[in-house]
């Protein structure tokens, strides 16, 4: 059953891609849950639908188009301007309902011959060749910069104040989170869409979060949980001709009640 699935080329592309974005994904997970960031990963990919619809009636590249834009907005939602008086959650608001609007409105109006469901709920499945390398190539360029920058993340996720105080540049490196958030947005947009990116870089992490207390534990086993998840959700939906991302969302789902439910008898036996 398993070699027949992947004796096919698109399967092959969707598994090397989505595991990397599984893995990306649950890198810069913990850090924005941990830093009550959670929706930001949300109001980035409608930031990044808008993005796409725009290169597509312009005939850009997508990817390449949205990137930059994508980590642009990053670093207005990451409050990056100290003296900014809107609030995050308004800011995330804001950004997220005026980037669908406008994608929308200009996907329709031009009249471009595009599927926007795609946009919005993923397309892994048909993933080109060109996508597939810039996807290998960025995936690899984040998994680096969260490695080299790993004990300077730790340290601002958890006390920005702290982390200026010991001779951290505070401001360089909420740039390069900033830029991991943004490049995992736009690359999930193939896998998960607009309306369900979000999911894939918090499921995991609160996961984790609820069998392990360790940062650096909780990173590991948050990309063992979603890379374990994708895979089953890509099996699943292709037994079942089901939507891929909203199957590997409900894997995700299940998995975190599982977890729950584990720890809720753990605690009642204990008791």
């Amino acid at each position: 059953m398993i070699y027949e699935i992947f004796s096919h080329e698109f399967m092959v592309k969707a598994l090397v891609v989505g595991i990397l974005i599984s893995l990306c994904a649950a890198l810069v997970g913990v850090s924005l849950v941990l830093r009550k960031n959670s929706m930001i990963g949300d109001g980035l990919s409608h930031v990044a639908f808008g993005a796409f619809a725009v290169a597509t009636v312009l005939g850009f590249a997508p990817l390449e188009f949205s990137i930059p834009i994508v980590i642009i907005v990053s670093f207005f939602l990451l409050k990056l301007d100290q003296n900014g008086k809107m609030h995050g959650d308004a800011k995330i608001a804001l950004l997220s309902s005026s980037s669908l609007a406008i994608g929308t409105f200009l996907v329709s109006i031009k009249g471009v011959n595009v599927d926007i469901n795609n946009y919005l709920f993923g397309s892994i499945l048909s993933i080109s060749d060109k996508d597939l390398i810039v996807s290998i190539i960025l995936s690899i360029f984040m998994i680096l910069m969260f490695i080299f920058s790993y004990n300077k993340i730790f340290a601002i996720t958890f006390d920005e104040k702290f982390a200026q105080s010991i001779g951290i540049n505070v401001g360089l490196y909420n740039i390069i989170f900033g830029i991991l958030c943004s490049i995992i947005v736009v690359l999930g947009m193939r896998l998960m869409g607009a309306l369900l990116i979000s999911s894939l870089i918090i499921f995991p992490t609160l996961s984790s979060m609820n069998l392990f207390k360790n940062f650096k534990t909780v990173v590991v086993s948050s990309v063992i949980f979603s890379i374990i998840n994708f895979i089953i959700g890509l099996v699943l939906s292709y037994v079942y001709n089901c939507p891929t991302g909203a199957t590997i969302v409900i894997v995700n789902l299940c998995m975190f009640i599982i977890i729950n439910i584990f720890i809720y008898v753990k605690n009642r036996v204990y008791i």
